[in-house]
């Protein structure tokens, strides 16, 4: 939080006055203080152990069920004050600043979410009543969606404000960050609806089943993170066949990520063509190295080698289940629109969309980055060169969703690397992956 833009500086003082304002004006002569300090210590036992998720930086804190429960069972004021318990989190690597902005967005929150409660009916029920539960599940879900929209919301005004992200990123992510908030915050019905028959100890018999559910979350974060280093081992292992190629399948997953995202694919998509764009080339680890190095003329047997490295990669890769739909992308990312590509010749919309994304990304980043018979193409002559090959050998709606794409965000080329002495004999002077140098194939002029 420390050196926030002045507007973040604002908005977060802003928040936190709105916040004390509210808890100062609000009447807490019915509130049942037994009921808050057991939740208030709910609160920052669950507080003190989030959840982590799959979106860099982002957690989510198992207090929203402690939350929702308290806009049940102490109504807005109780659950706006219960919020402010957020200050004293157990999260000790939280600043001050940012823990006095957590307890005013957890006060508002809660504070907003019981007057939704009360808006929809939910106050009319009492606890004692036979079927309580059913009748306050459909105030609950509303009061529920409130907190969860109001918290996100706040949250990504700060993060707006100071630059932390971009807007973007926050509707990208925010879907999963919504999911896990409403999760946990389910908890919180469970409470208020033990709570007439067992008292506190409700409190201590949601923390089972809330600590089994962080379990699940943590467990789904390491498989991704375990899955993510695979697929870079997998990489840097065919970038050591020739040290130029070094950080291009990164590159190609993120320019291949923002062809996805430009033409509407869903989350679960962008992440499978993710995987797909950093194993594209894998099966360069089935073609001999002297091949991929060759200085000149391919013959006809090393050109079929280098044709049948999307089928090796496919070989190699095919055993992983979490790559689905990323394995066609893999396999036909060398066909082309005219039919004329490898290794299938397929043609048009026979190329899996996977497939067309990667060969737009993949083409871009090789112009784009030097090579050991040429220096880097600038940005514009790359961009003419797609442009040139597209409905020949470049799907055009790719190509144009990647042109939007790096006009809005850019794109940042690598920095042009110096091999050691001992590599410089033995990196190539062709590239199968340059659209405007085809390969050199004995007996003939070039294999476009």
């Amino acid at each position: 939080m420390r050196g926030l833009p002045l507007a973040a500086w604002a908005y977060v003082c802003g928040v936190v006055v709105l916040a004390a304002g509210l808890i100062a004006t609000s009447s807490f002569a019915e509130l049942d203080w037994k009921k808050l300090a057991v939740l208030a210590v709910l609160f920052l036992v669950c507080d003190s152990a989030p959840a982590r998720l799959n979106v860099e930086r982002a957690r989510v804190s198992m207090s929203f069920a402690a939350s929702l429960a308290s806009v049940v069972l102490l109504g807005p004021a109780g659950a706006a004050l219960l919020g402010c318990c957020a200050v004293v989190t157990g999260q000790r690597i939280l600043a001050p600043e940012k823990r006095l902005f957590n307890g005013a967005q957890f006060a508002l929150s809660g504070f907003i979410a019981g007057t939704v409660f009360e808006l929809l009916g939910g106050d009319r029920f009492r606890p004692e009543q036979a079927r309580w539960v059913e009748n306050v599940i459909g105030p609950f879900l509303g009061a529920l969606v409130a907190f969860v929209l109001v918290n996100l919301a706040l949250t990504a005004g700060v993060l707006l404000l100071s630059r932390q992200a971009a807007p973007r990123e926050l509707i990208r992510d925010s879907g999963q960050l919504a999911v896990g908030c409403l999760a946990y915050g389910m908890f919180g019905l469970l409470i208020a609806g033990l709570w007439p028959r067992v008292g506190p100890l409700a409190a201590v018999l949601v923390l089972l089943p809330l600590f089994i559910a962080r379990w699940a979350m943590e467990q789904a974060h390491d498989q991704h993170q375990a899955h993510a280093a695979t697929l870079a081992s997998l990489c840097q292992a065919v970038e050591t066949k020739d040290y130029y190629t070094r950080g291009h399948s990164e590159r190609v997953s993120r320019g291949s990520v923002m062809i996805a995202k430009e033409i509407g694919m869903r989350p679960d998509r962008v992440e499978a063509i993710r995987y797909a764009g950093m194993l594209h080339d894998v099966g360069k680890l089935g073609v001999p190295t002297k091949v991929l190095q060759k200085n000149g003329p391919l013959t006809e047997e090393e050109f079929a080698a280098i044709q049948l490295h999307p089928m090796r990669g496919l070989e190699i890769v095919r055993e992983i289940g979490f790559l689905d739909e990323a394995l066609a992308g893999i396999m036909h990312h060398h066909e082309k629109v005219n039919g004329r590509g490898y290794p299938m010749g397929l043609a048009g919309d026979e190329i899996p969309e996977f497939a067309r994304v990667i060969s737009v990304a993949d083409a871009f980043d090789t112009m784009t980055s030097t090579r050991s018979y040429r220096p880097a193409r600038s940005i514009e002559e790359a961009v003419a060169e797609l442009q040139r090959c597209t409905g020949d050998h470049f799907d055009p709606v790719m190509v144009e969703a990647f042109l939007r794409a790096i006009e809005r965000d850019g794109w940042e080329p690598p920095k042009p690397m110096t091999p050691p002495d001992d590599d410089v004999a033995e990196t190539t002077r062709q590239d199968h992956d340059d659209p405007s140098a085809p390969l050199r194939v004995a007996g003939d002029e070039v294999r476009k």
